[in-house]
């Protein structure tokens, strides 16, 4: 049976739920990264080898309160080592899970206890941070939901993860990691885009209130989503409450970016709520969840925004340090040398040494870090893309502002998609000690030599 690309995008309304959703009360102390197969491409093909957590994908759904602190020990049941990022918490820097900067990676039998502190509310999610153009496109991730104290009130409270998945016809995962088009173009494009739906109501009703929590889990792509049958306002970007809900056409999210939607449903009996992804040949319905009857007469009152997360404020940026990074490199993109692992090299020599990107001219993990910050230090970094493709820009341990170009703030992030030919400045202020990455969230840029770190001590 041949699989073309549309069944592949049709196909998303027909997953069934997927298994592992249990919240905090259930959810294991250990979590174990091994091989699992899964049910991914509905109708007469065969189940997809995976690698996932616990053997399912997404992993665990992991559920706490703020301020509590949650435990997992990593035990790995793989022919790879392997670590786990906890994207988006702010967490001591021992348990941020980068081989080679915070941790040394797990070795296949080997184990890893992280404890995590939840400082703050929202929507975070957890992936392979080794290996990882592989290990996230087998299905190594899952999501974690963070709940405030006062939670505010919806009939339904959904995380949707945005994935796709590069199969063959046979519905396999294909094994092309690392192919040099995916690192030096927009990176490994999957012929699967889908959306998985934790838990996944069987039906709604007509103005019942949904918190929707977008997640983008996918290696390389961009996801441009809208909804239909449902109207609201965005109340979050990457677990960080808004200071005002906003409304909101559609939204564009770089891999790892996320958002809270709080909506309405505004579909009429008979109907469907839906999930659109948005294309150039159209939109594609990634979930949808039947309207089966009326709720209250009348629509709910306005959205109230969330509570604040404990952020510490920027204060006046004038006398702020500033360091600019700049990105080169990729196809078309015309890098002539760059250093990498001390030495100066030429285009040629990078691309031999698989190093296809620069950041202020240099591939991979430099040695010396960007920057060297004293904790409570204010940083700001005017982020240059002269490359032709767009870069999702992550920064750990901490979140930031975009500074605005005419000096406002944005809200705050972790993630900031940066387009081509384009300067975005982000600011933050240094209170997590320890090294930080930072680097570009298409995954195959970052193994293709998009990253860098950051000191705070």
């Amino acid at each position: 049976m041949k699989l073309d690309r549309r069944q592949f995008m049709a196909g998303a309304a027909a997953l069934a739920v997927w298994p592992k959703t249990g919240g905090a009360a259930n959810a294991p102390r250990i979590i174990e990264a091994r091989a699992g197969t899964a049910r991914v491409v509905p109708g007469d093909y065969p189940e997809t080898e995976i690698w996932g957590y616990d053997g399912g994908v997404p992993g665990p759904l992991i559920r706490a309160r703020q301020g509590e602190t949650v435990s997992r020990k990593l035990v790995n049941a793989l022919p790879q080592p392997t670590a786990i990022h906890w994207h988006g918490l702010r967490v001591p820097n021992g348990m941020d899970g980068v081989p080679g900067l915070t941790q040394e990676a797990v070795p296949p039998g080997g184990a890893f206890l992280y404890e995590l502190p939840l400082k703050d509310a929202g929507t975070y999610w957890y992936h392979s941070h080794n290996q990882s153009t592989e290990q996230v496109a087998r299905g190594l991730y899952g999501a974690i939901i963070v709940d405030e104290a006062e939670p505010p009130e919806v009939d339904h409270d959904i995380t949707v993860l945005l994935d796709d998945w590069r199969l063959t016809g046979q519905a396999q995962i294909s094994e092309d990691f690392g192919a040099m088009h995916d690192w030096t173009h927009a990176g490994r494009m999957g012929n699967f885009v889908h959306a998985r739906l934790l838990p996944s109501p069987s039906e709604v009703l007509r103005n019942q209130r949904l918190r929707l929590r977008l997640v983008n889990v996918a290696t390389d792509r961009i996801m441009a989503v809208s909804l239909n049958g449902l109207e609201g306002r965005l109340v979050a970007r990457d677990g960080m409450p808004v200071e005002q809900p906003q409304p909101f056409d559609m939204l564009v999210f770089g891999p790892a970016e996320r958002a809270d939607l709080i909506v309405d449903v505004t579909a009429g009996p008979g109907e469907a709520a839906q999930i659109l992804l948005q294309q150039r040949d159209g939109a594609y319905v990634l979930a949808e969840l039947p309207v089966t009857g009326q709720g209250a007469s009348v629509p709910r009152g306005a959205i109230q925004a969330l509570p604040p997360n404990p952020v510490p404020a920027l204060g006046d940026l004038s006398q702020a340090r500033a360091v600019a990074l700049r990105m080169e490199g990729g196809a078309m993109g015309g890098l002539r040398q760059g250093t990498y692992m001390g030495r100066l090299l030429s285009a040629r020599e990078l691309v031999d040494e698989g190093q296809i990107w620069t950041f202020n001219g240099a591939a991979g993990l430099p040695e010396d870090p960007l920057a060297s910050l004293s904790h409570g230090e204010v940083l700001r970094i005017p982020m240059r893309n002269d490359t032709v493709f767009p870069h999702a820009m992550h920064l750990h341990g901490t979140h930031f502002r975009e500074v605005l170009p005419d000096g406002g703030l944005g809200p705050l992030r972790d993630t900031i998609l940066v387009n081509p030919d384009e300067t975005r400045e982000i600011a933050f202020v240094a209170d997590n000690p320890g090294d930080w990455l930072l680097h570009c969230h298409m995954l195959s840029h970052q193994a293709a030599g998009m990253k860098t770190w950051i000191r705070v001590t």
